[in-house]
């Protein structure tokens, strides 16, 4: 018979002796002697756990190879409670808490006669032993809280304390490409493939993975308030029950406090945000969050170029001048979140969104500034539906009308289907719309299951303009996935077969792979991807029709008419990282003094296109793109991504044509700071 090897550690009181307690005691160890009591409750646990415990298929079938930690207790009325199980699979984790129920009522630990409540904690090794192995920790002098790790003792506690009830909510995971990278290794462990739109739910992804679990693992010993809060806490939190309805409410300060170097004429660089973030649940079904910034900064100067010609702060929004050279940058986020069961979730906000399984994304990125928006979710079966209907605007001070800025309105269908276990196959289709003739958001594009290019068909181009799209999923390995996505926005088959460079062959693909535990390396994720995207794509007749918001695109930063190529590296181990990447392409912008539109430039009216026929991908004034990025750092608190960090940019645009205001640049930015990392922010452009 196999047996479970296990690591049983009592665990009593600062101040106590051992011969002070005495453990909990089965039935069958009633005649032992005080002395015995401890060895002989070891050893019928042990028997009691054994006997019908049954490894799970899944367990089998991936060989997983590894040790679990599972936290109990044993309360004051003999009972039998599972507090915490860092088990790699849900099924496992049901395995092991149905053994516990199973286990026969005890009476409870005592401590100089009066009873009391004790913890314990078991390590179940994997794969089983034969009966060979015994348990030596029985045979050996029980330790007590004071010869324990630190890190232990703190783990121990915080499992029965819930430092996490986000976890459990309807609330968004904030999306990071390195943090959601890692969660992706986990999760291609499951059936489920519905990876595409981000953010991801809390209480979706904890029915996958373990996410207190994880957190746990990266728990540091604390004592004192100041260390709990800087180390591993929320800052403020509140948690209770009124009616037997949970309800939590937590507050955290947010910083990105950096400061750098390039090497242009400015002194430093740096940026000053201060934020706060609240959030909190109300029961498992409904949870809110609202997050307030407050910045000042100066960037490289390629960034600050930017920011002064497009009158945003990338990816932030508007800002006012700052001193004579900074930028000040309030931005608001918040958001409305409710499952009101398995099958809905219902959001409303202030926020940014991605689909996609890639560094870029070709349907929808979370480049540009934070929008109102309303997303309906709905999951059953092999299928994930997702709609979204975003409220953007085109800033342009040369389209404003008596000074308003206008409006646009997307609607956003996403069907994700698993076809199989390893393939997962998704169509996209959007529509933007304006208020410019009055017209306001179209009431046909409210509509959740209707085609919108047939709609912008039926209502004509000026008050629409639709996109479409085919992603593509495939598990090759448990750990190497494929991805793709094609993006059409207009295509004629006839002109294509001929091959003539026909303008209004406008389309994009993607191509990229995620290597997972690469070389056998843990925790180390190689990516690789390539995006093109042809003249004119997202571009439209009437300009302010163009996918866009806050002069940013929607999508990819270089706009169209380019093609990337982009290799990542992640590493992490226990709280430190590192992350490397290069992104090199080549992209075609308009000839200075030129009025023709060569198709990069999203924001033209693609009727100003310089010609019919022989359009090919990066023409115009050619230049090649070579960006190389490094960042290195400590996660300090696991709760708010509290990250240490130092970076280094180096930048490199070469034209084919050089220009007054158009030439060779390189630059070189080396930063250091302190942030908390809750959101991408792209520089690479």
């Amino acid at each position: 018979m196999k047996r479970i090897s296990l690591t049983l550690l009592f665990f009593i009181s600062f101040y106590a002796f051992a011969q002070q307690e005495k453990a909990p005691v089965f039935d069958a160890c009633k005649e032992q002697s005080f002395q015995e009591t401890e060895t002989c409750f070891f050893k019928v646990l042990e028997d009691e756990l054994t006997q019908n415990f049954k490894i799970p298929k899944i367990v089998e079938k991936e060989n997983y190879k590894g040790v679990v930690r599972v936290l109990f207790t044993v309360d004051v009325k003999g009972n039998f409670k599972v507090n915490y199980i860092n088990a790699p699979f849900k099924e496992l984790k049901e395995e092991i808490v149905k053994e516990f129920k199973n286990l026969p009522k005890v009476s409870p630990a005592t401590y100089n006669g009066r009873v009391i409540e004790k913890q314990f904690y078991y390590d179940l090794y994997l794969p089983l032993e034969e009966d060979s192995v015994k348990q030596e920790i029985v045979n050996k002098p029980i330790k007590t809280k004071t010869d324990l790790d630190k890190k232990e003792i703190w783990q121990v506690v915080s499992g029965k304390t819930e430092l996490f009830p986000e976890d459990k909510s309807p609330l968004l995971i904030p999306f990071t490409h390195d943090k959601y990278d890692f969660l992706q290794a986990d999760l291609l462990q499951s059936s489920n493939q519905h990876f595409a739109v981000k953010p991801f739910l809390y209480n979706e992804v904890n029915e996958v993975i373990d996410l207190d679990a994880k957190k746990q693992s990266l728990l540091k010993p604390a004592n004192t308030w100041l260390q709990k809060k800087w180390w591993n806490e929320h800052f403020f939190m509140i948690k209770g029950k009124k009616d037997n309805i949970d309800y939590w409410f937590t507050i955290d300060p947010e910083i990105d406090l950096q400061i750098g170097k390039d090497n242009s004429d400015l002194k430093y660089t740096y940026n000053n945000t201060r934020a706060v973030k609240i959030q909190g649940g109300i029961g498992s079904k409904f949870g809110f969050s609202a997050s307030i910034y407050e910045s000042q900064g100066r960037f490289s100067e390629y960034i600050n170029t930017f920011n002064n010609q497009s009158g945003i702060v990338i990816g932030r929004g508007k800002f006012k001048r700052f001193k004579t050279d900074a930028f000040d940058y309030p931005v608001a986020e918040a958001y409305l979140s409710y499952s009101p069961n398995k099958i809905f979730n219902f959001q409303f906000g202030q926020g940014k969104n991605f689909i996609g399984n890639g560094y870029r994304s070709l349907f929808l990125s979370d480049l540009a500034s934070p929008y109102p928006y309303l997303k309906i979710s709905t999951t059953f079966w092999k299928i994930k539906y997702t709609n979204m209907w975003l409220f953007l605007d085109d800033i342009r001070s040369n389209l404003a009308s008596n000074g308003e800025q206008i409006r646009k309105f997307v609607g956003i269908h996403h069907l994700s289907y698993n076809v199989n276990k390893k393939l997962n196959l998704s169509l996209f289709e959007s529509v933007i719309s304006n208020n410019e003739n009055g017209n306001q958001f179209d009431i046909s594009y409210f509509n959740p299951i209707i085609l919108y290019r047939a709609a912008e068909f039926n209502k004509g181009s000026k008050l629409g303009n639709a996109l479409v799209g085919l992603g593509a999923n495939y598990k090759l390995k448990s750990n190497f996935i494929l991805y793709s996505q094609f993006l059409l926005d207009e295509m004629t088959i006839a002109q294509l077969k001929k091959n003539n460079g026909y303008w209004a062959n406008k389309f994009g693909v993607q191509l990229g792979y995620k290597y997972f535990n690469a070389f056998g390396i843990k925790n180390l994720m190689i990516q690789g991807e390539a995006n093109i995207v042809r003249p004119f794509t997202y571009s439209h007749k009437h300009s302010q029709l163009n996918y866009s918001h806050f002069n940013q695109s929607m999508t990819h930063p270089w706009g169209a008419n380019f093609y990337e190529f982009v290799g990542i590296a992640r590493y992490h181990k226990n709280r430190w990282f590192a992350n490397v990447k290069i992104n090199y392409g080549k992209k075609g912008f308009d000839i200075e003094g030129s009025t023709a539109s060569y198709g990069g430039n999203i924001f033209l009216s693609y009727d100003d296109r310089v010609s019919n026929f022989g359009n090919k991908i990066a023409q115009g004034n050619t230049t090649s793109i070579l960006i190389g990025d490094l960042q290195t750092g400590y996660l300090i608190n696991p709760s708010t991504n509290l990250n240490l960090f130092t970076g280094f940019t180096y930048r490199n645009l070469s034209p084919k044509i050089e220009t007054t205001n158009f030439k060779n640049q390189n630059n070189l930015w080396f930063t250091i700071g302190l942030k908390t990392d809750v959101f991408n922010w792209y520089t690479d452009f």
